[in-house]
């Protein structure tokens, strides 16, 4: 199995653009697939003669202000490879936007297996797999917050004062600017979250998108982390706004999406449990940042969706994600009142 498939329509890259950008840099035959997941940034496999890297881009036509800062992510992986071994290494930045429209990064490739909605060939034999797995992805979170921001050059890529007010407000106006209808359980978990603030924690590094799908395990073991991805939010602030999110994907078998697919998988209380006892943080505010999680995520939805609405994208995957929307910020509700 392979997990790149041809490039899809109306994602294609200017080749010749990209071999021109590259020659002197990374010389040899230029091949170039699509990794056909994921609904925002754009990743593309390039073989480079014997070598294979990574390139990352931002979706085709307008995008939100802010969003899709592959400058930025570049930057951010410059400082956290050297001390977060499970970020890959960056290899080659263009800031030049007449190569391939946008800016875009370069980065190494690494091999492994990403968890989504069957279970893989490799683990097919692995009975235990789903609790090694929840195991492995707790332990790459806790992990990634006990990383020292002050001690490495991290601490100056975000704001830790007013983090959570930024975060509420900041979401607040992308979902004004991307809503197409009102949706009133988002106004009701705004209210919420406007008026039960927690209060500040001392900072951290903050994934801001920390999810199964989002990180890679060994082929061999699936207890073991091979790789994070996707760091385009990564800023420093309060931890448990990543340990929120996470459970917002973290469905249980009575749940808007949905279980796994099997038993094993952590109930969310043992995840809970497991960050708490690995990283000694406070957990007893999580609802909180679990309805800020649904918010977040119902948020990037709506975006991608207003882009297919407007017809700045085709993808037919995108159609729907308005009832995806709804669901959370159902989802997000119901947390607050758990």
């Amino acid at each position: 199995m392979t997990d790149t498939a041809p490039v899809r329509p109306g994602e294609e890259l200017n080749v010749e653009a990209l071999r021109a950008f590259l020659h002197g840099k990374l010389d040899g035959e230029l091949a170039v697939q699509q990794f056909p997941g994921g609904h925002s940034n754009l990743t593309y496999l390039l073989k480079v003669g014997e070598r294979e890297f990574v390139l990352r881009r931002a979706p085709m036509g307008p995008v939100a202000p802010k969003a899709h800062d592959m400058v930025r992510e570049f930057r951010v992986l410059e400082k956290l490879h050297p001390v977060y071994r499970f970020a890959p290494k960056p290899e080659l930045l263009c800031e030049d936007a007449s190569v391939l429209g946008v800016p875009f990064y370069l980065m190494e490739r690494r091999r492994g297996v990403i968890l989504r909605r069957e279970v893989p060939s490799e683990y097919a034999d692995t009975t235990d797999f789903p609790r090694r797995a929840s195991q492995a992805l707790v332990d790459g979170l806790a992990q990634l917050h006990a990383v020292d921001i002050f001690g490495t050059r991290l601490a100056d890529i975000g704001r830790p004062e007013g983090f959570l007010t930024r975060q509420v407000e900041g979401w607040a106006e992308r979902w004004n600017r991307a809503k197409v209808e009102d949706v009133p359980d988002m106004e009701r978990a705004l209210t919420y979250l406007r008026g039960a603030l927690p209060e500040p924690r001392a900072a951290t590094l903050v994934h801001n998108d920390y999810k199964l799908d989002n990180v890679m395990l060994s082929p061999n073991d699936p207890g073991r982390l091979v790789a994070v991805l996707d760091w385009e939010m990564t800023t420093v602030g309060d931890p448990l706004v990543d340990l929120g999110l996470s459970l917002c994907y973290w469905q249980q078998p009575n749940e808007p999406f949905g279980a796994f697919g099997q038993g094993g998988w952590f109930s969310r209380d043992e995840f809970i449990s497991r960050y708490a006892e690995r990283t000694g943080f406070d957990v007893s505010r999580v609802a909180w940042y679990e309805v800020l999680g649904a918010f977040k995520l119902a948020v990037i939805l709506q975006q991608i969706f207003y882009r297919y609405h407007v017809g700045q994208t085709r993808d037919p995957r995108f159609a729907k994600l308005d009832r995806q929307v709804k669901a959370i910020a159902g989802m997000a509700v119901a947390r607050m009142n758990a």
